[in-house]
């Protein structure tokens, strides 16, 4: 196969298929693919902590899902582009991030659009 037909084949699977090969991927040759999100994250810390300057970049955090949990999916996929699992699976495991290092405005958004759905949401 060459690249241009492994890239075709990714195209065509589902999302569980895609995952699947994340997975076996990750396994077979020793990378996780978090890794690069972890060391943005650190990395845009690090400037904030040191000089005492304005805060620009945050995370949303989804604390809780509240009562209408399937609002709450609705709208953490349509902020994130996850599928339906994967949004599931973040409003379940609250407290986690939504997403980070994102502007003011962006995150004051977000963390507008979850509330409205019914979620607590919490900018760091």
């Amino acid at each position: 196969m060459n690249k241009d037909q492994i890239l075709e084949a990714i195209e065509n699977m589902t999302v569980l298929e895609l995952s699947e090969l994340v997975k076996a991927m990750e396994e077979k040759f020793g990378v996780s693919a978090a890794a690069p999100v972890a060391v943005a994250a650190v990395g845009g810390a690090a400037p904030a902590a040191a000089g005492g300057e304005e805060k620009t970049e945050f995370t949303v955090v989804l604390a809780a899902a509240g009562d209408k949990k399937i609002n709450v999916i609705k709208a953490g996929r349509e902020a994130t582009g996850l599928g339906l699992k994967e949004a599931k699976e973040l409003v379940d495991g609250a407290p986690k991030p939504v997403k980070e290092n994102v502007g003011k405005a962006e995150a004051e958004e977000l963390k507008k659009k979850l509330e409205e759905a019914g979620a607590t949401v919490e900018l760091k």
